[in-house]
């Protein structure tokens, strides 16, 4: 699996950590080993750009999901084709106003962020309620998974 990790923004992060969670959420949805993903860590005047450029939202966000192949999860019998996944986008400055206000860590937030723009990337959304549970649902899954596999390292 091709996980690559590009940090532009000025906030030092455990990319690594950010690596291992993708490959975790790719790993738990059956995604291809042969899938390609890119992570990209902006500032904010960056993802401020994306973010009225793409969404026609004004101000910077946390996460943005760029998909390109169109992926969708698969099944342990039968895993997701090779291919290109996409990108995930996200703001460390807006993450940790986020961090900050929910009473944990960056690191937590953008771990968070990382799995639901992976989601969003595998073609599952929150605009209805019950697509919110669903993807909410997954979501927590894997960062409890991962949670549980990191201690094990």
């Amino acid at each position: 699996m091709s996980i690559e990790v590009n940090n532009e923004s000025a906030v030092e992060v455990d990319e690594a950590a950010l690596q291992r969670l993708a490959a975790y959420a790719l790993d738990t949805m059956h995604v291809s080993t042969e899938a390609e993903l890119a992570i990209l860590l902006v500032d904010e005047a960056a993802m401020e750009q994306l973010h009225v450029q793409w969404m026609d939202e004004p101000g910077p966000t946390d996460v943005l999901s760029f998909p390109m192949d169109e992926l969708r999860p698969g099944t342990e019998e039968e895993p997701t084709p090779a291919g290109l996944l996409g990108d995930v986008v996200l703001c460390p400055q807006v993450a940790g106003a986020q961090a900050e206000a929910a009473g944990h860590g960056l690191m937590d937030e953008l771990k968070l962020l990382m799995a639901h723009g992976i989601l969003h990337l595998l073609g599952f959304d929150h605009a209805e309620p019950e697509e919110e549970r669903e993807m909410f649902a997954i979501q927590r899954d894997i960062l409890i998974g991962f949670a549980v596999a990191e201690r094990r390292r």
